[in-house]
């Protein structure tokens, strides 16, 4: 379990290296802004996957630590990951061991989900955005189209579950909707996943929202981003 932590604990300080080197003003002298943006492309795509080698544990941690609200149980895990019971259930408890995970019964399941209140639970949910490219969306899509009062994630990404297409609703008033048409086919080529966009006006939001099963806000107009 010390080792799991351990691990763990590797992923973040990595992360955190890898990222200063990337985007400092050496590494992006090296390379031309096209091979830059399939560069950083591919690095995002492919660190987790790298860094941790249990395809399981990265779903884990995706289905978690991106919404924290997100709660499961063994056989609805199993079920969703075409995978073996046997194999979630020994990544289940390491992670609850280690805290990362708590969990309670609920009838006769154990539903498990992120422990906040987990000192590592920030650096791995931004780890998790960066994963996905959500903080791309965010940065290019996000931030620039205007004044948003705010943006949500929709679908399956909403829900923990990976996929090749990011739902995204933009509530707020004069939106530049010219500009999220030409910035999007970019971010799409940088975080190699389909953007799929609303924009909505305050007054909308509520049932535009209120409508889905899971929304998650990733953004609003009080948040500073870095």
């Amino acid at each position: 379990m010390v080792l799991f932590q351990v691990s763990l604990l590797f992923l973040v300080c990595c992360s955190v290296v890898f990222f200063c080197f990337i985007f400092s003003e050496k590494a992006l002298e090296l390379k031309s802004k096209t091979s830059k943006f399939v560069t950083h492309s591919l690095v995002r795509f492919e660190m987790l996957d790298t860094l941790i080698t249990s395809k399981t544990r990265i779903k884990l941690l995706l289905k978690f630590f991106l919404n924290s609200k997100t709660r499961s149980y063994l056989r609805g895990l199993a079920e969703e990951f075409g995978e073996s019971s046997n194999a979630i259930r020994v990544e289940l408890n390491r992670m609850e061991e280690a805290g990362l995970l708590s969990a309670d019964n609920e009838g006769n399941k154990k539903m498990y989900q992120a422990n906040v209140l987990h000192p590592l639970f920030n650096d791995i949910h931004n780890i998790i955005l960066k994963h996905v490219g959500i903080d791309k969306v965010i940065q290019e899509m996000v931030i620039r189209v205007g004044e948003p009062d705010s943006a949500w994630l929709v679908g399956d990404f909403a829900e923990g579950k990976d996929g090749k297409i990011i739902d995204l609703i933009l509530v707020g008033e004069d939106l530049d909707k010219n500009y999220l048409n030409r910035i999007s086919t970019k971010v799409e080529a940088m975080i190699k996943r389909k953007v799929r966009y609303m924009v909505i006006s305050p007054e909308e939001a509520s049932d535009f929202i209120g409508h889905q099963s899971r929304a998650l806000m990733i953004w609003r107009k009080d948040q500073e981003w870095k």
